[in-house]
Protein backbone atom coordinates (compact mmCIF):
# COMPACT_ATOMS: atom_id res chain seq x y z
CA UNK A 1 0.00 0.00 0.00
CA UNK A 2 3.02 2.54 0.79
CA UNK A 3 4.63 1.22 -2.45
CA UNK A 4 1.21 1.86 -4.46
CA UNK A 5 0.66 5.32 -2.43
CA UNK A 6 4.14 6.57 -3.16
CA UNK A 7 3.72 5.95 -6.43
CA UNK A 8 0.40 7.67 -7.08
CA UNK A 9 1.91 10.57 -5.04
CA UNK A 10 5.03 10.83 -7.72
CA UNK A 11 2.49 10.76 -10.40
CA UNK A 12 0.29 13.30 -9.41
CA UNK A 13 3.05 15.87 -8.67
CA UNK A 14 5.03 15.41 -11.70
CA UNK A 15 1.93 16.36 -13.23
CA UNK A 16 0.96 18.93 -11.45
CA UNK A 17 4.67 20.64 -11.55
CA UNK A 18 4.77 20.25 -15.85
CA UNK A 19 0.79 21.57 -16.03
CA UNK A 20 2.28 24.43 -13.85
CA UNK A 21 5.62 24.88 -15.57
CA UNK A 22 3.29 24.74 -19.09
CA UNK A 23 1.08 27.39 -18.08
CA UNK A 24 4.29 29.47 -17.03
CA UNK A 25 5.96 29.09 -20.10
CA UNK A 26 5.36 31.53 -22.84
CA UNK A 27 6.51 31.99 -26.56
CA UNK A 28 9.86 34.01 -25.39
CA UNK A 29 10.26 31.25 -22.57
CA UNK A 30 13.86 29.71 -22.54
CA UNK A 31 14.91 26.39 -20.46
CA UNK A 32 18.88 26.26 -19.77
CA UNK A 33 19.93 22.47 -19.94
CA UNK A 34 23.03 22.20 -17.62
CA UNK A 35 24.14 18.89 -20.15
CA UNK A 36 24.50 21.57 -22.59
CA UNK A 37 27.21 23.83 -24.14
CA UNK A 38 27.04 27.00 -22.16
CA UNK A 39 26.49 29.10 -25.11
CA UNK A 40 23.09 26.65 -26.68
CA UNK A 41 19.64 27.69 -25.46
CA UNK A 42 16.72 25.63 -25.91
CA UNK A 43 13.28 27.20 -27.02
CA UNK A 44 9.87 25.81 -25.69
CA UNK A 45 7.43 24.23 -28.01
CA UNK A 46 5.54 27.49 -27.65
CA UNK A 47 7.88 29.43 -30.20
CA UNK A 48 6.70 29.57 -34.16
CA UNK A 49 9.21 29.75 -36.82
CA UNK A 50 7.10 30.49 -39.49
CA UNK A 51 4.85 33.40 -38.92
CA UNK A 52 1.72 34.73 -40.12
CA UNK A 53 0.91 38.40 -39.04
CA UNK A 54 1.39 40.97 -42.12
CA UNK A 55 1.83 38.19 -44.71
CA UNK A 56 -0.13 37.34 -47.55
CA UNK A 57 -0.58 33.77 -49.31
CA UNK A 58 -2.68 31.97 -52.21
CA UNK A 59 -3.54 29.21 -53.15
CA UNK A 60 -4.25 27.02 -55.83
CA UNK A 61 -5.83 23.31 -55.57
CA UNK A 62 -7.58 20.26 -56.78
CA UNK A 63 -11.29 20.02 -55.09
CA UNK A 64 -13.10 16.62 -54.52
CA UNK A 65 -16.43 16.98 -53.82
CA UNK A 66 -17.37 14.91 -50.83
CA UNK A 67 -21.41 15.32 -50.70
CA UNK A 68 -24.25 14.18 -53.00
CA UNK A 69 -24.64 10.56 -53.16
CA UNK A 70 -25.70 10.80 -57.04
CA UNK A 71 -22.64 12.78 -58.46
CA UNK A 72 -19.49 12.81 -58.63
CA UNK A 73 -17.36 16.13 -58.90
CA UNK A 74 -14.42 17.58 -58.69
CA UNK A 75 -12.48 20.91 -59.85
CA UNK A 76 -9.81 23.95 -58.95
CA UNK A 77 -9.90 25.64 -56.14
CA UNK A 78 -7.92 29.21 -55.85
CA UNK A 79 -7.35 31.16 -52.19
CA UNK A 80 -5.97 34.65 -51.58
CA UNK A 81 -5.80 35.70 -48.16
CA UNK A 82 -3.86 38.61 -45.53
CA UNK A 83 -3.24 37.98 -41.63
CA UNK A 84 -3.22 41.03 -39.81
CA UNK A 85 -2.45 39.33 -36.71
CA UNK A 86 -0.91 36.25 -36.05
CA UNK A 87 -4.08 34.91 -35.48
CA UNK A 88 -6.77 36.40 -37.04
CA UNK A 89 -6.71 37.06 -41.09
CA UNK A 90 -8.96 36.52 -44.02
CA UNK A 91 -9.25 34.85 -47.25
CA UNK A 92 -11.18 35.22 -50.73
CA UNK A 93 -11.62 31.78 -52.65
CA UNK A 94 -13.14 31.54 -55.67
CA UNK A 95 -13.91 26.83 -56.90
CA UNK A 96 -14.88 25.71 -60.41
CA UNK A 97 -16.42 22.26 -60.32
CA UNK A 98 -17.60 19.52 -62.74
CA UNK A 99 -19.78 17.00 -61.84
CA UNK A 100 -21.72 13.98 -63.39
CA UNK A 101 -24.47 11.33 -62.22
CA UNK A 102 -22.76 8.40 -60.92
CA UNK A 103 -23.36 4.40 -60.87
CA UNK A 104 -25.21 4.87 -57.67
CA UNK A 105 -27.90 7.30 -59.97
CA UNK A 106 -27.62 4.91 -62.92
CA UNK A 107 -28.82 2.32 -60.43
CA UNK A 108 -31.84 3.91 -59.53
CA UNK A 109 -32.56 5.20 -62.92
CA UNK A 110 -32.67 1.07 -64.30
CA UNK A 111 -33.85 -0.41 -61.00
CA UNK A 112 -36.91 -2.76 -62.13
CA UNK A 113 -37.35 -1.03 -64.99
CA UNK A 114 -39.23 1.46 -63.03
CA UNK A 115 -37.36 4.00 -64.54
CA UNK A 116 -36.98 6.20 -61.27
CA UNK A 117 -35.45 9.49 -61.22
CA UNK A 118 -32.62 10.29 -58.56
CA UNK A 119 -32.65 13.60 -57.53
CA UNK A 120 -29.31 15.68 -57.77
CA UNK A 121 -28.00 19.25 -57.42
CA UNK A 122 -24.43 19.87 -58.87
CA UNK A 123 -22.04 22.40 -57.70
CA UNK A 124 -20.80 24.54 -60.75
CA UNK A 125 -18.87 27.10 -59.12
CA UNK A 126 -18.74 29.26 -55.51
CA UNK A 127 -16.69 32.62 -54.37
CA UNK A 128 -16.90 33.76 -51.40
CA UNK A 129 -14.89 35.37 -48.19
CA UNK A 130 -14.34 34.22 -45.03
CA UNK A 131 -12.59 35.60 -41.63
CA UNK A 132 -9.38 33.31 -40.32
CA UNK A 133 -9.14 32.36 -36.86
CA UNK A 134 -5.65 30.33 -36.34
CA UNK A 135 -4.74 30.03 -32.82
CA UNK A 136 -3.41 26.33 -32.55
CA UNK A 137 -0.12 25.47 -34.40
CA UNK A 138 2.23 22.44 -33.65
CA UNK A 139 5.43 21.12 -34.47
CA UNK A 140 5.47 17.64 -35.35
CA UNK A 141 8.77 15.04 -35.33
CA UNK A 142 8.71 12.67 -38.30
CA UNK A 143 11.76 10.95 -39.43
CA UNK A 144 14.24 13.09 -37.80
CA UNK A 145 12.81 16.18 -39.21
CA UNK A 146 10.73 19.04 -37.85
CA UNK A 147 7.10 19.98 -39.95
CA UNK A 148 5.63 23.04 -38.89
CA UNK A 149 1.91 23.39 -39.36
CA UNK A 150 -1.04 25.73 -38.06
CA UNK A 151 -4.61 25.02 -37.95
CA UNK A 152 -6.72 27.15 -39.08
CA UNK A 153 -11.01 27.58 -39.00
CA UNK A 154 -12.73 29.94 -41.40
CA UNK A 155 -16.24 31.21 -41.85
CA UNK A 156 -18.07 33.58 -43.98
CA UNK A 157 -20.65 33.66 -47.19
CA UNK A 158 -20.85 32.45 -50.37
CA UNK A 159 -22.38 32.50 -53.58
CA UNK A 160 -22.87 28.92 -55.22
CA UNK A 161 -24.19 28.28 -58.71
CA UNK A 162 -25.58 25.17 -59.27
CA UNK A 163 -27.70 22.69 -61.64
CA UNK A 164 -30.34 20.74 -60.68
CA UNK A 165 -32.92 17.63 -62.11
CA UNK A 166 -36.26 19.09 -60.16
CA UNK A 167 -38.26 19.58 -63.05
CA UNK A 168 -37.11 15.73 -64.33
CA UNK A 169 -39.09 14.30 -61.44
CA UNK A 170 -42.22 15.74 -63.21
CA UNK A 171 -43.18 13.13 -65.65
CA UNK A 172 -44.82 15.67 -67.54
CA UNK A 173 -41.80 18.40 -68.62
CA UNK A 174 -41.35 17.11 -72.13
CA UNK A 175 -38.15 17.79 -73.57
CA UNK A 176 -36.19 18.19 -69.89
CA UNK A 177 -33.50 20.47 -69.75
CA UNK A 178 -31.24 20.98 -66.43
CA UNK A 179 -32.24 24.24 -64.34
CA UNK A 180 -29.18 26.25 -63.29
CA UNK A 181 -30.03 28.43 -59.83
CA UNK A 182 -27.74 30.59 -57.69
CA UNK A 183 -28.09 30.55 -54.10
CA UNK A 184 -26.47 32.76 -50.95
CA UNK A 185 -24.79 30.34 -48.84
CA UNK A 186 -23.03 29.98 -45.51
CA UNK A 187 -19.31 28.83 -45.91
CA UNK A 188 -16.93 27.48 -43.32
CA UNK A 189 -13.36 26.09 -43.44
CA UNK A 190 -11.36 23.44 -41.91
CA UNK A 191 -7.37 23.89 -42.65
CA UNK A 192 -4.25 21.92 -42.00
CA UNK A 193 -1.32 24.00 -43.26
CA UNK A 194 2.29 22.34 -43.57
CA UNK A 195 5.21 24.44 -44.01
CA UNK A 196 7.57 23.65 -46.48
CA UNK A 197 10.10 26.61 -46.30
CA UNK A 198 9.45 30.66 -45.47
CA UNK A 199 7.98 30.88 -49.00
CA UNK A 200 6.15 27.25 -49.74
CA UNK A 201 3.75 25.13 -48.14
CA UNK A 202 0.37 22.85 -48.82
CA UNK A 203 -2.66 23.09 -47.22
CA UNK A 204 -5.82 20.30 -46.97
CA UNK A 205 -8.93 21.97 -46.57
CA UNK A 206 -12.48 21.22 -45.95
CA UNK A 207 -14.48 23.18 -47.19
CA UNK A 208 -18.45 23.20 -46.59
CA UNK A 209 -21.15 25.02 -48.10
CA UNK A 210 -24.90 25.47 -46.98
CA UNK A 211 -27.81 27.04 -48.76
CA UNK A 212 -31.30 26.90 -48.84
CA UNK A 213 -33.17 26.07 -52.20
CA UNK A 214 -36.89 24.29 -53.46
CA UNK A 215 -37.23 20.80 -52.05
CA UNK A 216 -37.34 18.21 -54.43
CA UNK A 217 -41.08 17.10 -55.12
CA UNK A 218 -43.05 18.29 -57.71
CA UNK A 219 -45.67 19.39 -55.59
CA UNK A 220 -43.56 22.12 -54.11
CA UNK A 221 -43.07 25.89 -54.67
CA UNK A 222 -41.01 28.67 -54.42
CA UNK A 223 -41.37 29.07 -51.12
CA UNK A 224 -40.66 25.72 -50.04
CA UNK A 225 -36.92 25.54 -49.20
CA UNK A 226 -35.08 23.42 -47.02
CA UNK A 227 -30.95 23.01 -46.17
CA UNK A 228 -28.64 21.40 -48.68
CA UNK A 229 -24.71 21.28 -47.99
CA UNK A 230 -21.85 20.77 -50.73
CA UNK A 231 -18.25 19.47 -49.06
CA UNK A 232 -15.00 19.55 -51.06
CA UNK A 233 -12.04 17.74 -50.23
CA UNK A 234 -8.86 20.25 -51.08
CA UNK A 235 -5.24 19.77 -51.58
CA UNK A 236 -3.35 23.00 -52.58
CA UNK A 237 -0.30 24.31 -53.04
CA UNK A 238 0.47 27.66 -51.74
CA UNK A 239 2.87 30.49 -52.26
CA UNK A 240 3.43 33.09 -48.80
CA UNK A 241 3.78 36.28 -50.15
CA UNK A 242 6.00 39.10 -47.27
Amino acid sequence: MTIKFSLCFFVVSFLFLSVVQSIRADEGSIYNFSWLDPDKEVYVLQNRKYRKVSRAHINLGYAHTLSGAFIDAHGLQGRAGFFFTENWGFEGIYSKQSGKENETAASVRNVGGTGSVPFRRITESYMGAMLLWSPFYAKINTFNKIVYMDWIIGIGYATLEEKNNREELDRTVINYVPKSETHGSIMWDMAFKFYFSENWHTRIDLTAIHYKAQKATTTSTAADQTWFSNFDLVVSLGLNIF
